[in-house]
């Protein structure tokens, strides 16, 4: 199975913001990471007026689009309650990849980076590290149980994750 880790945070933590910067800094070491991103609001990938979404809104269960570039799988999903990640994860092509990076489903059974960032609404009393939670990125010094990681410090959190990379490696 391709290993999972998850990127949590409060909206406003700077998550996204993380991964755009982590992502080409893994791809400098040859590490090929996919992503899925958890939202809860209603998205659609489409555009009004495209035919693939006339289509899809015409009923089609799975509407696949696809050019030379990239191609992409849209899933009707309404009678689903809750989002299954190890569905979600079974749907990648796990060999094109080393590593999937989800940003938030922070309530996941997955390993996890906890990010936490002064001055966006919480104290760090509210931060939960429970056992799926291998490290900590903060703005600020923080005593933990796990190792504490300059959540600035792109080229230091790349690294912790290629060392973990590793340990899995052997698992």
């Amino acid at each position: 199975m391709i290993p999972l880790l998850a990127i949590a945070a409060w909206s406003g933590t700077g998550k996204t913001t993380l991964l755009k910067k982590l992502i080409p800094e893994l791809r400098v070491h040859g590490i090929r990471p996919g992503l899925i991103k958890h939202t809860h609001h209603d998205m659609d990938v489409d555009k009004p007026g495209k035919d693939s979404y006339e289509l899809r809104k015409a009923g089609a269960a799975q509407t696949l689009v696809a050019s030379q570039q990239r191609w992409a799988l849209m899933t009707e999903t309404p009678e689903q309650t809750e989002l299954d990640l190890t569905y979600l994860v079974s749907r990648m092509d796990a060999s094109s990849l080393d590593i999937v990076l989800v940003e938030g489903f922070k309530h996941e059974a997955v390993a996890k980076i906890v990010l936490f960032r002064e001055g966006c609404g919480h104290s760090v009393e509210e931060l939960t590290l429970d056992e799926h939670v291998i490290a900590v990125a903060s703005d600020i010094s923080i005593i933990a149980n796990v190792p504490v990681l300059d959540i600035n410090d792109i080229p230091q959190i790349a690294a912790f994750i290629l060392s973990w990379l590793d340990g899995k490696a052997g698992e």
